[in-house]
């Protein structure tokens, strides 16, 4: 195999051409060897994680999903997690600008917003850094004028994580729907939060109505489809858009057995992340009419979303959206193994609703309110006492102490099948050791 070393002090342009040039002499199979250890890098796959002797890198932390398990018995090193899925991708990348457009074979962010808005079903689609700023360009194109209002649900991220965006940068008013169990709403609740005095200038005017597939909160829920073409008849009638915040949209996809598009055609926008359950480095595909994107490119570009060398993340985005979506059902088929050993875990220390359990989001409940879900957390993720020599190895999973008293646990590329038995373990193991402290104290 040949090997090449290129300085990561090279200009991207030089390094770009060097890269080519080396590759066209040898023609033949190669490696890029990593940059030096300690020196700055693009940011790792994000829940990309290490498992049995690794630690993970992934740079969001532990409070978001289930990352990883870890032998406390062997070395830890620190793991390059990027790994083929985005090596690879720089190598052949055309570094292209996001500003500037471009074509197919000149910039790899166009080819990759072309097979974005081909797979939704869409006109046009548009690479943008991340989800919170995708939702937030959605809301100033739809909502052109400063004043004018959104409906969304009362669980929903935009609602609740973004940082009230919509208000704070848009000048948008919000006002909410009760989100049920399943994150879906009740339509005629939907109707009555319309606007329907406007121009009377003592209202906003409704403008947008957003939904969230899946629904993160309510623990990856995957909205009916009936739903979504009776949200969409609503809009229709009162002359509102539609907009999905649909980060997980590609997982409702795979649950409902259907192409994106089948979902999509009952949205006018969509918002979906490259860089959750796909694998991708970073990255939102923000989808729509063209009109509407050609409006989002300046939206885009005032909120300092315009990047140079775009072309580097875009490859490892077009890899997600061509390899990475089939196995989503992974995800699905572990948390479904995970939750079931929830249920029949023995002491009984835990509850979960398997009818709740769609997707590679589960959240679950410790039913014994002297250990609460944060001090649940820390067991799972520390290595106790007399765990190697009961389990084999010492095991640290990764969970969130959730809404509601909730734990929050979430499947991604880089957990498997035998990780979730692992994990499995250490819950078993947690229920046990519980049990025990809570007779002895009696």
């Amino acid at each position: 195999m040949a090997v090449a070393s290129f300085s990561k002090i090279m200009r991207p342009a030089t390094l770009q051409k060097n890269v080519k040039e080396w590759i066209e002499e040898h023609d033949k199979e190669f490696k890029v060897l990593p940059w030096p250890p300690n020196s700055p890098d693009l940011s790792p796959i994000e829940h990309l994680v290490g498992c049995a002797g690794k630690t993970s890198t992934n740079h969001g932390g532990p409070a978001s999903q289930l990352t990883g398990l870890k032998g406390s018995a062997a070395k830890v090193s620190v793991q390059d997690t990027r790994g083929h899925l985005q090596r690879s991708c720089e190598v052949h990348a055309s570094m292209g600008q996001s500003c500037f457009g471009g074509t197919r074979g000149t910039n790899t962010s166009v080819e990759l917003q072309e097979i974005a808005a081909d797979m939704f079903g869409m006109e046009a689609a548009l690479f943008i850094p991340t989800g919170t700023m995708s939702n937030l360009i959605a809301v100033m194109v739809h909502c052109r004028e400063r004043g004018d209002e959104i409906i969304v649900g009362d669980l929903s991220h935009l609602h609740i994580y973004e940082q009230g965006g919509s208000a704070q940068l848009a000048g948008v008013h919000s006002t909410t729907v009760t989100n049920l169990p399943d994150g879906t709403f009740d339509l005629d609740q939907l109707v009555s939060k319309i606007r329907h005095g406007y121009p009377d200038p003592h209202y906003p005017r409704t403008r947008l109505i957003c939904l969230e597939n899946t629904h993160n909160i309510q623990g990856g829920r995957v909205l009916p489809l009936l739903f979504l073409q009776e949200v969409r008849a609503v809009a229709d009638k009162y002359g509102l858009a539609v907009h999905m915040d649909g980060a997980r949209v590609m997982n409702a996809a795979v649950a409902q057995g259907v192409p994106p598009s089948t979902i999509l055609q009952h949205t006018h926008t969509v918002s979906v992340c490259l860089s959750k359950g796909l694998g991708a480095p970073v990255g939102t595909m923000l989808g729509g009419p063209r009109d509407f994107i050609s409006r989002a490119v300046r939206c885009r570009k005032s909120l300092g979303g315009g990047m140079r060398q775009a072309g580097i993340l875009a490859a490892a985005g077009k890899l997600s959206l061509g390899e990475m979506v089939g196995r989503l059902e992974e995800d699905h088929r572990n948390a479904k193994i995970f939750a079931q050993a929830v249920l029949d875990c023995d002491p009984p220390l835990y509850s979960v609703d398997m009818a709740g359990v769609e997707t590679n989001i589960l959240r679950f409940r410790v039913r014994d309110h002297r250990l609460t879900p944060s001090d649940f957390c820390t067991r799972m993720a520390q290595v106790g006492e007399g765990e190697e020599a009961e389990l084999g190895q010492g095991v640290q999973v990764l969970m969130f102490p959730h809404v509601g008293g909730s734990v929050r646990a979430v499947w991604h590329l880089g957990i498997s099948q035998e990780d979730t038995h692992l994990a499995i373990q250490k819950l078993k193991l947690v229920a046990r050791q519980f049990s025990k402290e809570r007779n002895r104290a009696q």
